[in-house]
């Protein structure tokens, strides 16, 4: 079946279409930078850490293909995918204002699970909504922007903190030993989830479905049992180029987990020699991350805007294997970069290889997939994502003291490795093509 003709829209209009998604990666950025050291603030091992981050996995695992596949048969008069980004945007509101309160471990482990639940419930009807409102000459575009969003929303959510303690004190800390500058950067975190979503909603709203989509979805209606079929259904019919990509996200994501939750504790020995969470040295170990966090996705946010022409000329496949290899390398020079000029010279390579994992997988997972099941495939391609976090949740605390020498340094040097594997594996993905080599291929 044809594509459904869609309005063409300028780069103002799909820039306030992301401006949700702008919200969404802030939240998710102040668990990037912060989860790892509020854990450790409340009296964390850095051995536990991945199975402190399990919330993330398992909830994209349950919540994003279920979410997805409901909103492709979703009838509201809101639409089918807004009814889900305002459900998850509220949720995620609540537990960033209560995350920093956290008065055990335990606590902030469960508002992470609640925190994670509410970004899934979003994520993947956002991607999909994406897909709906663009022509395919324009959802490289779109994607590409959603990955600048994500560096720019992250590159702030990242140094608030440290914006914050120039004007208080850094050492000032809550009651429970969290730092009273990032209760604050949770706090507006809660606000910007919440109003930069009605933003994009008010501003690009959904496109009217037409008589057949209609009908189609009245024909599949919206149950338990239906729903579940749909993802089993999906799943067996999965196009080939998406199957090929789980390679490359098995490591991309495997190492990007790593490096996430143990970038703190790496630079806490590197920079500042010391393993002990309760020093000042780790706490400007933590500081030090959230800024190199912040400078990395600043350059993702840039990176994304030169991907857009990159990608129309070379193809998102060898644009993106460049991007993991860059990451890769940088991720293998950190532990021994003496420096932090080195160091920010370093975050170069893991912006570009971030930018190109938010925009250039999604430019060729939809040139695979069929438009009709946009939502429930952007849903599954979230399971390449988190079955690699769950298993380095798996795997990390058995190999952490045995092979990697209880050092978080040697954690990120697995992870470059990793990354370098991805990139290799993205070469042999039948999607994402330079344009005129798939022009040849079609005349063959």
């Amino acid at each position: 079946m044809p594509e459904r003709a869609k309005p063409r829209l300028s780069l103002l209009r799909i820039i306030e279409m992301n401006m949700g998604f702008f919200g969404l990666q802030f939240s998710f950025g102040l668990q990037q930078a912060n989860m790892g050291p509020i854990y450790g603030f409340l009296g964390a091992h850095e051995a536990t850490m991945p199975l402190l981050w399990l919330a993330g996995p398992v909830t994209g695992l349950l919540v994003q293909p279920l979410i997805g596949a409901m909103s492709d048969r979703t009838l509201s008069r809101f639409g089918r995918r807004t009814p889900y980004f305002l459900a998850g945007a509220i949720l995620c509101s609540i537990c960033l204002f209560a995350m920093p309160s956290s008065s055990t471990l335990w606590m902030a482990a469960g508002l992470l699970w609640l925190l994670d639940a509410g970004n899934n419930i979003t994520m993947e009807p956002y991607r999909a909504y994406v897909a709906d409102r663009l022509s395919q000459d324009q959802q490289s575009v779109g994607f590409l922007t959603q990955s600048a969003a994500t560096g720019l929303a992250q590159t702030l959510s990242y140094l608030f903190p440290s914006l914050l303690a120039a004007v208080i004190d850094r050492n000032m800390l809550s009651a429970n030993g969290v730092p009273v500058v990032v209760r604050i950067a949770f706090l507006i975190g809660a606000i910007l989830s919440l109003s930069t979503m009605l933003y994009s909603i008010i501003r690009v709203p959904e496109l009217p479905l037409t008589d057949e989509e209609r009908a189609r979805i009245k024909a599949a209606p919206l149950t338990p049992a239906a729903t579940m079929r749909e993802i089993g259904s999906a799943i067996v019919e999965m196009p080939r180029p998406m199957r090929q990509l789980a390679v490359a996200m098995l490591c991309q994501w495997y190492a990007m987990f790593v490096y996430w939750q143990f970038i703190a504790f790496a630079l806490s020995r590197s920079l500042y020699g010391t393993r002990d969470t309760a020093s000042q040295g780790f706490r400007d170990a933590a500081m030090t991350a959230q800024q190199l966090g912040a400078l990395y996705n600043f350059i993702a946010f840039g990176a994304a805007f030169i991907l857009i022409p990159a990608v129309r000329r070379l193809g998102a496949r060898s644009v993106h294997a460049a991007c993991l290899a860059a990451s890769g390398t940088a991720m293998l020079l950190i532990p021994s970069a003496p420096s932090m000029p080195l160091l920010m010279l370093l975050m170069a390579g893991i912006g570009f290889g971030w930018a190109g994992m938010m925009g250039n997988t999604y430019v060729m997972l939809a040139d695979s997939i069929p438009p009709a099941r946009y939502g429930i495939y952007m849903g599954v391609f979230n399971i390449f994502i988190v079955v690699p976090m769950l298993i380095e949740t798996v795997s990390i605390p058995l190999v952490y003291k045995p092979f990697l020498g209880a050092d978080p340094r040697n954690a990120l040097i697995l992870a470059g490795v990793l990354m370098l594997a991805g990139a290799l594996a993205t070469l042999f993905v039948d999607a994402g093509q330079a344009p005129n080599a798939v022009k040849v291929k079609q005349h063959k």
